[in-house]
């Protein structure tokens, strides 16, 4: 495990099991408790950084899915049951992000790797928090609220023109 930030809203537990691409730990870390303090949420949330075989085991055996992808989420204790919860903190859930399936998609994609993978860790802690993309409705909300949480935590300004939330084919 890495660094863990903490900042009386959530707990971000950050560890790094991959070597192919250089991940700034705590800097991920504080991303994501800036985006869960905004969303309003206490709890744990673990984010970890894996590599291709990795993620394509998860994919496979969670999702049902042959091959990497970029971000898998786990929401684990649910919110609506919070209140009757067990003492202790709320464990909100996991998100596990592929660097190297990220250094791939950004120039098609967000743009830079640091862009996707900023990206992917407020889209995967939204997946944790509830959100979805089955239906064009669902996919709106979400996408909105990736984008005001890139720009009020990422950027600190509107998206770069370059940056796009819906990949090319």
């Amino acid at each position: 495990m890495e660094p863990s930030s903490t900042s009386g809203v959530a707990t971000v537990v950050v560890s790094d099991e991959q070597t192919d691409v250089e991940v700034d730990a705590a800097r991920w870390a504080h991303l994501a408790s800036a985006v869960l303090g905004t969303e309003g949420r206490v709890g744990e949330l673990t984010l970890t950084f894996v590599d291709r075989d990795e993620i394509a085991a998860l994919n496979a055996e969670h999702m049902g899915k042959d091959g990497p992808t970029d971000v898998l989420s786990f929401p684990l204790d649910s919110f609506d049951d919070a209140a009757d919860a067990m003492p202790g903190p709320l464990l909100l859930g996991d998100v596990v992000v592929c660097p190297a399936v990220a250094r791939e998609a950004a120039p098609t994609h967000a743009g830079t790797l640091d862009d996707e993978l900023a990206l992917l860790v407020v889209h995967g802690i939204l997946h944790v928090l509830g959100h979805d993309h089955l239906e064009p409705d669902e996919t709106r909300v979400m996408r909105g609220r990736e984008l005001a949480l890139l720009e009020q935590h990422h950027w600190h300004a509107p998206a770069p023109v370059a940056f796009r939330q819906e990949q090319e084919s």
